[in-house]
């Protein structure tokens, strides 16, 4: 058969690209043909997306797209991070620039949310983890600063949404990046208005939920013809990054997790319902939509940032290292030094690693790792450890023992990682496929026009065209007795 592309815009937070999806029939090819920065800008006091630009480099993505693929180009579809989003006046006028989810606005708005309600009936109405940058926090902090934005404000896009709505005429919101919000009853599938009244936040301002595979149409005439393209369909996929990637799992049966590993990790399950107890709410766990009417229940860790802020700081001293020199130090260290807990706040903002895992260390009483080799090692070793207890937590959510982790994303690249990992959680460790993300989005658009039938097939479709590893576990009993004394420092910082 004659090859179809599929084109994916994969924004991040750093980076955004375009990536073709090339299909013969049998297996499926990734051919970037753009790539451009992507960051904080600060205006107006604060921080803010540069959506405009992002908008003119997604067109000269679509633009090469089409150069290069011609007619063999099919569909396109977006999707980038969560909780951020556009405010729009009953024009359709962008109101401002996006806010960045750093941005310092939304202090104080998860207390004063549970001063409006009880923290525990926001949790049952969403079944969402409490994040500071959460959307609700978000508008929430609008509504209490009055911003003119809100007030003129007739609906909100999401930054997927935003950028479909100007490839397309469009205002709706997709369900997957809709789920990030803290604002949706995924029970329901709707808009958790009575949470939202008592909260003192419009509900005007969310409109229609749309599921992943949704075809929205053409792109606008002006677009087409800017981009010299004919006939483009715009497709939904899950336009949450994260659902994208958990779709391009190359999973089978259904005692799995999955973990997408990259600055952050976000490990979880794949349930055909949402997990919204007790024991969910105890543990911290988030309910955020899936593909194909499935919730992807999960919790957030810190991930890999540990080891970029590491390799930062060592920069701007004058070593730079690159990773694998990092890996390789690591390696040879010794094992099991110290452990912190990655997800303790005091590694959440840009600083002086290293010095931070010294000092937690150095605080809990334990040795302080001096090398570089060392220090990474500890970061690893304690991340592999965080993964066996959020592990064993799903396990528990799931009421039965998961019998294999998916590891995907940019993390897969970190072979001692991976195998620690395995090591940790003492099960099998399948890595790939690497741009998930993207393989994801392309596999919704196939599922949306007709190439592939069901999200099993687009998954038997990923083990066919992308190459994985495996890594058992080995030895247990070390593993063993080092985990309880991890356990010991992640309660400990859990405490403070």
């Amino acid at each position: 058969m004659a090859h179809k592309v599929f084109l994916t815009i994969d924004l991040g937070a750093e980076s955004g690209r375009a990536v073709g999806g090339i299909y013969d029939g049998e297996k499926l090819e990734l051919r970037e043909v753009h790539r451009f920065s992507n960051g904080a800008v600060e205006k107006n006091g604060g921080l803010h997306w540069d959506v405009d630009r992002l908008y003119a480099e997604i067109k000269i993505g679509i633009g090469l797209a089409a150069k290069e693929f011609g007619d063999s180009l099919v569909s396109m579809g977006v999707d980038t991070w969560g909780v951020d989003y556009g405010l729009l006046d009953k024009n359709g006028e962008l109101l401002d620039d996006p806010w960045h989810y750093r941005d310092a606005r939304t202090t104080g708005m998860e207390e004063e949310a549970c001063k409006r309600m009880p923290r525990r009936e926001i949790y049952e109405a969403t079944g969402i983890q409490f994040v500071f940058f959460n959307t609700l926090f978000q508008v929430l902090s609008e509504v209490v600063l009055k911003s003119a934005a809100i007030s003129s404000a007739d609906c909100l896009l999401f930054m997927p949404d935003l950028i479909n709505y100007w490839l397309t005429g469009k205002k709706v919101n997709e369900r997957t990046v809709a789920s990030t919000s803290q604002a949706l009853d995924p029970k329901t599938g709707k808009w958790a208005t009575e949470m939202l009244e008592k909260l003192g936040i419009p509900t005007r301002l969310f409109g229609e939920i749309v599921d992943p595979g949704t075809k929205l149409g053409p792109l606008v005439p002006a677009v087409a013809k800017e981009t010299c393209t004919e006939s483009l369909m715009v497709v939904e996929p899950g336009s949450h990054d994260t659902a994208s990637a958990v779709a391009a799992v190359p999973a089978e049966g259904e005692r799995w997790a999955y973990l997408s590993s990259g600055t952050w990790s976000l490990m979880g399950i794949e349930s055909k319902t949402p997990i919204i107890t007790d024991k969910s709410y105890d543990y911290c766990f988030t309910n955020e939509g899936g593909v194909c009417d499935t919730t992807r229940v999960l919790k957030n860790i810190c991930g890999l940032w540990l080891i970029q802020e590491c390799k930062r700081t060592w920069a701007g001293e004058g070593d730079d290292l690159d990773y694998s020199q990092l890996a390789q130090m690591a390696a040879e260290a010794e094992p099991f030094a110290a452990f912190i807990n990655p997800d303790d706040a005091a590694f959440a903002a840009p600083c002086d690693m290293p010095a931070r895992i010294r000092e937690a260390c150095k605080r809990s009483g334990q040795t302080v790792p001096e090398s570089k080799g060392v220090v990474v090692r500890t970061a690893l070793e304690s991340l592999a450890m965080r993964y066996r207890s959020v592990l064993t937590m799903l396990d528990d959510l799931a009421g039965a023992r998961l019998e294999v982790l998916h590891v995907v994303g940019g993390g897969t690249q970190n072979r001692l990682l991976n195998q620690f990992t395995a090591n940790a959680v003492q099960r099998p460790v399948v890595t790939g496929p690497v741009e998930a993300t993207s393989v994801g989005n392309i596999l919704m658009q196939m599922l949306s026009m007709g190439e592939i039938a069901s999200l099993a097939e687009g998954r038997n479709l990923v083990r066919a065209s992308f190459e994985t590893e495996t890594y058992e576990p080995a030895d247990a009993s070390a593993w063993d007795a080092a985990y309880d004394r991890y356990r010991k420092i992640e309660e400990g910082a859990q405490d403070r």
